[in-house]
C-alpha cells in the first residue's frame, strides 16, 4: 500500500507515468535517479541540508562499514517489530545506507526521505527496492497511521509527526549518542574531552519499550576517513581551530562508537 500523500492538499498520491499525482491534480515528477521532491514550491532542497560534497563524503564513509554494527542492530529491530510486506520509513535517510542495509535482508515496503536533495539523490542511486523523496521532517507527506516501523538516526525529534504516521501498534526506533561515542576523537579535539549525557528526546504520545546499546572500538587508517567522520558530527561546527588542526594531522584514529537505540511504541 502506498503511503505518500500530497504535500499541498493531503490527498493520496498515485504513481502514474513517472509522476506522482493526487485527485486534485497536483503533480510531482520523478527525477531520473528515481526519487521525487515533495517539498513545498519555495523550498526545492538544492540549497538546504547537506551539500553535494558532504553527501558524497558521508556515503563513502558509511559504505566502508564503520557503522555496520548500528545498521545490523537497526535491521534486527525492524525484523522484530514488523512483518513481511509492511511499511517501513527511514526518517532523515541521508544517502540511504541504513535503508539499503535493511532492504538487502528484509522483505518490507521501504520508504525514506531527507531534507537534502543531494542526500536523497544518492539514496535513490542505490537502486534498491525503496521509494525515496525529499521532504521536511516537521511536515511529513505520509498518510496517518500508515507506517508499521520507522527509524530515525541522529536528527531532530518531532514526536507529534512521528506519532501521526505510525500505526496503532507501530514503533519508531531512534538513536542517540552513548556516553563514550567518539571519545577517541574528542580526546584529540578538546583539552577537556567530555562524556555525552545520553539525554533521551521528549516523546509525548510515544512510550519507550526497549533500549539497546551498540558499542565497539573502530580504527580509521587514513585522513580522508577521519575527516569524513568529523564532518558527520556536530563537533565540526563548534570546535576550536587548534583542535581541528590536531585532528587534521592524524593519519590514524582509534575511537569508541557508542549508540543507544530506543524503541518507542505509539500510545493510543
Amino acid at each position: 500500500m502506498n503511503i505518500l500523500k500530497c504535500p499541498v492538499c493531503g490527498q493520496e498520491l498515485y504513481n502514474e507515468n513517472k509522476t506522482w499525482r493526487c485527485a486534485n491534480k497536483h503533480s510531482y515528477d520523478i527525477a531520473k535517479e528515481g526519487y521525487v521532491n515533495l517539498l513545498s514550491a519555495h523550498k526545492k532542497g538544492d540549497v538546504i541540508g547537506d551539500n553535494k560534497e558532504m553527501a558524497l563524503s558521508r556515503k563513502d564513509f558509511l559504505n566502508k562499514g564503520y557503522y555496520r554494527s548500528l545498521a545490523n542492530t537497526v535491521t534486527e529491530c525492524l525484523d522484530k517489530y514488523s512483518d513481511d510486506g509492511e511499511n517501513v520509513l527511514d526518517i532523515c535517510c541521508g544517502e540511504g545506507y541504513y535503508t539499503a542495509f535493511a532492504a538487502e535482508r528484509l522483505n518490507r515496503s521501504f520508504y525514506g526521505f531527507d531534507l537534502s536533495k543531494n542526500m536523497v539523490r544518492l539514496a535513490a542511486k542505490r537502486k534498491i527496492n525503496a521509494e525515496f523523496f525529499v521532504a521536511n521532517i516537521a511536515s511529513i507527506p505520509v498518510k496517518d497511521s500508515s507506517v508499521k516501523a520507522a527509524f530515525h538516526l541522529f536528527a531532530p525529534f518531532h514526536a507529534s509527526e512521528f506519532r501521526r504516521v505510525i500505526a496503532d501498534d507501530g514503533v519508531i526506533i531512534t538513536a542517540i549518542p552513548g556516553k563514550e561515542h567518539l571519545l577517541g576523537m574528542k580526546e584529540i579535539l578538546y583539552d577537556e574531552p567530555y562524556l555525552n549525557d545520553e539525554k533521551e528526546p521528549l516523546a509525548d504520545g510515544l512510550k519507550p519499550i526497549e533500549r539497546i546499546r551498540v558499542k565497539e572500538e573502530i580504527s580509521l587508517y587514513c585522513r580522508e576517513d577521519i575527516n569524513a567522520l568529523f564532518k558527520m558530527t556536530p563537533y565540526y561546527y563548534h570546535t576550536p581551530t587548534d583542535g581541528m588542526n590536531r585532528l587534521s594531522e592524524c593519519e590514524k584514529l582509534d575511537t569508541t562508537i557508542d549508540f543507544v537505540l530506543i524503541v518507542y511504541r505509539r500510545q493510543t
